[in-house]
């Protein structure tokens, strides 16, 4: 009995401190704690997103799209309440480190390679904005600097998504070429796969009811063969300015379905995918980041390059101060990652991803 109420005043005391913690803090503060735990619960949902069946809860993809914007405000809390000195900083620090072990690493501080030595072999992911960029109506010699840069990286194979057919001549490098021709219009993006490797194989898969969509092929190296498939998914179409012009009823619903379409067209890569016995290679503008259940359901068991040997923060398109990662070069474990390379040319509203790469015996 008496062990028991010792007990009882032992938890009543720490319920009493913990309870003064809190009454010790001034109503601004008391405020601001309030959000931090609101936007740190919001942030733990993102981790959980993945994971989750879309039709239950398709809000949380939403989530993945800020998560930058999350982590950062999390950090500004750790940083208010560390100057406060006060314990209230273990709340978002102890789920942003949560993150930081269990989640796709958003910031790559461990050693990294970026250099193709002669062995390796060399594949670069560039959405050229139509190869023209996103200067080209103000200086239209600018497209040629596209054209240049991929010349001068002088990749084994080049996968460009939003590529203008017309300018496939200028690619002599690479005497083995896939572009899909079944959408020469401006209304439908066009893709290519170039290669110094020849191509025994090639394939559309024809996303359904969308404008964006996927190629494949089948390229031989020596004795090998490697399936590469290069990937543009459903567009968001989405700008920051969009949300004080556009009602958020009709915002989240018109988002809500690029992102569904999203899913789908992942689905149906991982299918077409599972049915390849060559070793693969996955490696586009995905439209959504390394965060997303799009992006898992793709990767699946594959090693993500930047994961592997990138750095820094790794970002792929120019959003609002903060990085976002939306373009990938993902692999199987049976391809050995040798290098990995972001580039900041600012040439497209995306920026270039290379990697290399050895087939292990």
């Amino acid at each position: 009995m008496k062990v028991c109420q010792k007990r009882k005043k032992i938890f009543c005391s720490r319920q009493v401190k913990k309870t003064k913690r809190v009454k010790n803090l001034s109503i601004f503060n008391k405020f601001i704690f309030f959000l931090n735990a609101v936007l740190t619960f919001v942030l733990l949902l993102t981790f959980m997103a993945p994971y989750m069946t879309w039709e239950l809860f398709s809000f949380l993809s939403f989530l993945t799209l800020i998560v930058p914007y999350l982590v950062l405000i999390n950090i500004l809390f750790v940083v208010y309440w560390l100057i406060k000195k006060k314990k209230q900083f273990l709340l978002s620090f102890s789920i942003v480190l949560l993150g930081y072990f269990t989640q796709s690493t958003f910031f790559k501080t461990s050693s990294s390679n970026n250099e193709t030595e002669d062995l390796d072999i060399g594949i670069l992911t560039f959405n050229t904005h139509g190869s023209m960029g996103t200067k080209w109506s103000r200086e239209p010699v600018f497209a040629e600097d596209i054209t240049r840069f991929i010349a001068k990286e002088d990749s084994d194979i080049v996968c460009i998504q939003e590529f203008d057919y017309k300018k496939v001549k200028d690619f002599k490098r690479y005497p083995y070429k896939y572009v899909n021709y079944i959408f020469p219009n401006q209304k439908y993006v066009v893709q290519s796969i170039l290669s110094k490797y020849p191509i025994i194989e090639k394939g559309s898969l024809d996303f359904p009811d969308s404008r964006n969509n996927a190629i494949y092929a089948d390229i031989l190296i020596k004795k090998d063969t490697v399936r590469v498939y290069n990937l543009h998914l459903q567009s968001l179409r989405f700008r920051a300015g969009m949300i004080k012009r556009e009602e958020p009823q009709r915002l989240f619903k018109r988002l809500n379905g690029s992102l569904q379409k999203q899913l789908e067209q992942a689905e149906l890569v991982k299918e077409h995918g599972n049915n390849v016995d060559y070793k693969k290679i996955i490696c586009g503008d995905f439209n959504n980041t390394q965060f997303s259940n799009v992006y898992n359901s793709i990767k699946g068991e594959m090693n993500d390059s930047f994961q592997e040997k990138g750095s820094g923060f790794g970002n792929t398109y120019n959003f609002r101060f903060l990085p976002f990662r939306i373009d990938f070069i993902l692999m199987d474990k049976e391809i050995e990652i040798t290098s990995h390379k972001n580039f900041n040319i600012q040439l497209s509203d995306h920026e270039p991803v290379m990697a290399s790469f050895r087939l292990k015996e």
